[in-house]
């Protein structure tokens, strides 16, 4: 398989559920300035039309999109990892619940503070009204609890990482008003693939 990716993008989730699933991969770096050219100089956009990132090329050739997809394939390509409840049980709907809230209320929700031609008067209240609730809403669901979905490691936590991460990053946010969300960032933080997938964006193509 192989993972199209930019560093500092959702692409670290799936990259993130690749190393907890142990299996194997490549990974291809995109290129955003020149033009969405892969390493090897290729469209990007001819691979995935919808032009961001992740996406997963299979050994067959097939292309998988949407990260939140993506992580729950790899997720049940390695059960035994329990990175992902059971098809058909209560448990995975509840992954998916949290899934979609990091994907559309979270990842999404942060769009508005990233545009140069928002006003800043419309950032900051976008920023109180929607972004810190929802932030509010994660610590909370954290309250007695390592994990999401309790006291294992699931895909939902990589990509509740990515959002973390943007958040003191690129948004300049700070999570010291949660002590809850600091401690959980740190937790999944330490782990040997979130460590690597880091390091591996990192380095220079």
């Amino acid at each position: 398989m192989k993972l199209y990716y930019v560093p500092g993008a959702c692409s670290l989730s799936p990259h993130i559920a690749l190393r907890e699933a142990g299996l194997p991969f490549k990974l291809d770096r995109i290129d955003v300035k020149a033009g969405k050219k892969t390493q090897t100089g290729a469209s990007y956009v001819a691979i995935n039309p919808k032009g961001y990132v992740p996406a997963l090329e299979l050994d067959d050739g097939q292309v998988l999109t949407e990260g939140a997809v993506i992580v729950q394939y790899i997720a049940d390509l390695k059960p035994e990892t329990k990175l992902a409840p059971p098809n058909g049980t209560l448990e995975r709907v509840r992954l998916q619940e949290w899934l979609h809230y990091i994907a559309t209320e979270l990842h999404k929700g942060y769009s508005p503070l990233y545009q140069a031609y928002a006003p800043d008067e419309f950032k900051a209240k976008w920023k109180e009204s929607k972004v810190l609730p929802r932030l509010d809403f994660l610590a909370k669901s954290l309250e007695g609890k390592k994990f999401l979905m309790g006291d294992t490691f699931t895909v939902a936590d990589g990509y509740a990482f990515y959002v973390l991460r943007s958040w003191q990053g690129a948004l300049k946010g700070d999570l010291s008003k949660w002590k809850v969300l600091a401690d959980y960032y740190a937790r999944v933080g330490e782990r040997p693939s979130v460590k690597a997938a880091l390091e591996a964006e990192a380095a220079p193509v």
